[in-house]
């Protein structure tokens, strides 16, 4: 039997089971299941670091029909620990492509299954909320997939960040530029890299347990705090140092699980979503300025509404108009800000690029 024809099962954590056909490496994986609402962009999605821990549902019909290609990546190496679609391609059709999806995938060691019906299993997840799940094609025995699931960690509570850094400082940008950064790498997209840089920053990349005082060895002129995988509530070592970065009173920005991490270090608690928000079309208004941006979005994370809103030196800038939670924040005594959403979204959409200006505004300024 060959692998297009070979048998593949979902399950989910509620009992909920899926049958399709294999697709990639044939084995078995677990993880918290989600959704991406993205159309294109696959590769950049499956590499991202944020990713970790988590099997995928792409919603789009075709997945792979423009193939893949080495430069298309936000890390060194695919992040989700499985993929389930509608129609994964082994076929593309783009001339500049290295390879397909199904090389891809095997090469990456990625579990994936076809042939389920995404829309209704997008819809459960929608009603029933974030939970781990377990792809197989090789085990055909619905209770032992169970059991297997069984022994999944739940993503609350979960410390990833530090397996998905960086483990050695790297530096990129124009080494004479007046213009330095000292970057916390928590699992750190390229592109946030890419748009320092071509903004004239000289950016050193420190892992995520580096303290303050090498920090400050790059006699930056501002703080960025990545993004990154897992409960920001598990990393009291990277809130601990973010509250000693911000005594320095020099700028900060923060994406994603930085924007949690900075809300954390302002006693602002955060909280599991019922499913997150995942994709590359998501509005969100920026309410100082009264418009409106298209954003990427990947997280499963917030943070606490009640508490930005009391909190005396903490003001809301950016809200999601689907559901009105917090996008964005900043600080009134000090130089720091941060978004929940991706403004350097690759491959789209550029609305917000405008912060990573803000940013290098506030640094010469």
């Amino acid at each position: 039997m060959s692998q297009a024809q070979q048998n593949a099962i979902l399950v989910l954590a509620d009992g909920y089971v899926f049958y399709g056909k294999a697709f990639g490496k044939i084995g078995t994986t677990t993880g918290e299941i989600c959704f991406n609402t993205g159309m294109t962009g696959y590769q950049e999605v499956f590499t991202d670091p944020s990713y970790t821990g988590q099997v995928l549902i792409m919603n789009n019909v075709h997945i792979g029909n423009y193939g893949v290609k080495d430069a298309d990546v936000e890390s060194d190496s695919v992040k989700i620990r499985g993929l389930i679609g509608r129609n994964l391609e082994e076929q593309f059709s783009r001339i500049q492509a290295e390879g397909s999806l199904q090389e891809y995938l095997i090469a990456n060691n990625i579990v994936a299954i076809e042939g389920i019906d995404t829309r209704t299993l997008v819809a459960h997840i929608r009603e029933k909320g974030a939970m781990n799940c377990i792809i197989s094609s090789e085990i055909v025995d619905i209770e032992k997939l169970k059991t297997e699931l069984a022994n999944c960690p739940d993503m609350d509570g979960l410390e990833l960040a530090s397996t998905v850094s960086t483990t050695k400082e790297y530096e990129l940008g124009d080494v004479n530029s007046t213009l330095k950064v000292s970057v916390l790498d928590y699992g750190i997209k390229k592109n946030i890299l890419n748009c320092l840089v071509e903004r004239g920053a000289h950016v050193r990349v420190h892992p995520a347990k580096t303290s303050l005082k090498r920090l400050k060895e790059f006699n930056p002129n501002g703080y960025f705090i990545s993004n990154g995988p897992g409960d920001p509530a598990a990393m009291p070592y990277a809130v601990a140092t973010i509250k000693e970065i911000l005594k320095e009173d020099k700028p900060v920005f923060g994406i994603c699980l930085g924007h949690q991490l900075l809300a954390l270090a302002n006693d602002i608690p955060t909280f599991k979503m019922h499913h997150g928000h995942r994709g590359l079309n998501h509005p969100v208004k920026n309410i100082i300025t009264g418009l409106c941006e298209i954003t990427t979005q990947n997280h499963g994370f917030g943070v606490d509404p009640e508490a930005v809103r009391k909190h005396p030196n903490v003001e809301v800038t950016h809200l999601n108009l689907n559901d009105d939670s917090i996008e964005g924040i900043r600080l009134k005594n000090k130089q720091a800000f941060s978004v929940q959403y991706h403004p350097e979204a690759t491959p789209g959409p550029h609305d917000s690029r405008y912060l990573f200006d803000d940013f290098v505004k506030m640094m010469k300024n």
